[in-house]
């Protein structure tokens, strides 16, 4: 085996279910704090896919490696929403591409950190997003490279519900099913709502998106996207298939269900940073989920209190 091939061997970051719970609060809590520090962005689409983000890059799911960025064998994650831009950051900032300290710096004139991910400046990106509906293709391209190539990595692509209204979301998905790319993934972050209000409002017949999918020839499973088991347990089983692309439809909450964002009713702040006030309350309320989880994922006690006498 020569030097090439024992790097292409190398294994993707793996995290238990609990620190990858506890890296979604910690990476939750930095997409607030630097869009209000910003003053701009978009937090509650960041949010609302920072579970399965986090469960791709530290659930020993995704292959990369952030010393060498053009590794040829890497696998590749594609945010097609490329609004939701913080999230990404906050992942790449935490697998090592770049220093923490620089995502204060989100939107300033001349961070790398830009409004929507530039794969010209900022290591870790892999196609320049925000014009919405482009990121399937880009990903379906990377996944037809591999197979002309004879490589053997993986394309994810995450893309929105609201951006699901455009048609060369469903172009590409025609075009992955006829050619049977099974190293494509779309994820569909489900967070029911677009910049203008309700998808079931502004865009009514994306329902029944299970269906519409399997229709276009996609292997299909639905998962809450904010539980972390059923997040990599998908991940994981989509692996298996090799006559199909495959989807996961995350149902998710547009600002992870944070009251700032839920008590707007229209796009829940879509586009919005938190102000100060604001930003407080959703840093309390993720602390006390936080902490709801850590308990609720301690293991139970192999004791009763008659076994202490008394003394607890």
């Amino acid at each position: 085996m020569n030097e090439q091939e024992i790097k292409d061997l190398r294994l993707p970051s793996s995290r238990s279910v609990p620190n990858l719970e506890d890296t979604a609060y910690r990476l939750s809590r930095n997409i607030l704090k630097m869009t209000t520090e910003a003053g701009s962005g978009h937090p509650s689409s960041s949010l609302s896919a920072i579970d399965v983000m986090t469960a791709l890059y530290f659930g020993g799911i995704l292959r990369y490696d952030p010393d060498q960025r053009d590794w040829p064998g890497r696998d590749r994650f594609i945010l097609s929403k490329g609004h939701a831009a913080p999230a990404l950051y906050a992942v790449l900032a935490e697998a090592g591409y770049f220093d923490a300290d620089l995502l204060m710096t989100l939107r300033d004139f001349g961070s790398p950190l830009e409004g929507h991910p530039n794969m010209r400046a900022l290591p870790g990106v892999e196609a320049s997003t925000g014009s919405l509906g482009q990121g399937l293709s880009i990903g379906l391209g990377h996944a037809l490279a591999a197979q002309v190539d004879n490589m053997q990595y993986r394309v994810y692509v995450l893309i929105g519900d609201g951006e699901s209204d455009e048609g060369q979301i469903w172009e590409a998905a025609m075009g992955a099913a006829k050619y049977k790319v099974a190293n494509l993934t779309a994820i569909l972050d489900y967070n029911k709502y677009q910049q203008t209000g309700a998808v079931n409002e502004v865009m009514p017949s994306l329902e029944p998106v299970v269906d519409k999918w399997e229709a276009f020839g996609w292997d299909v499973r639905e998962i809450d996207g904010h539980n972390m088991d059923e997040v990599l347990a998908a991940l994981q089983d989509v692996r298996r298939v090799t006559d199909q692309p495959q989807i996961i439809i995350a149902h998710t909450l547009k600002g992870r269900g944070l009251s700032p964002f839920e008590g707007d009713a229209v796009n829940r702040k879509h586009g919005e940073p938190l102000n100060e006030e604001e930003l407080a309350t959703a840093l309390a309320e993720l602390d006390d989920e936080h902490a709801t989880t850590v308990a609720n994922d301690l293991p139970e006690p192999d004791y009763t209190a008659e076994d202490l006498h008394g003394e607890i």
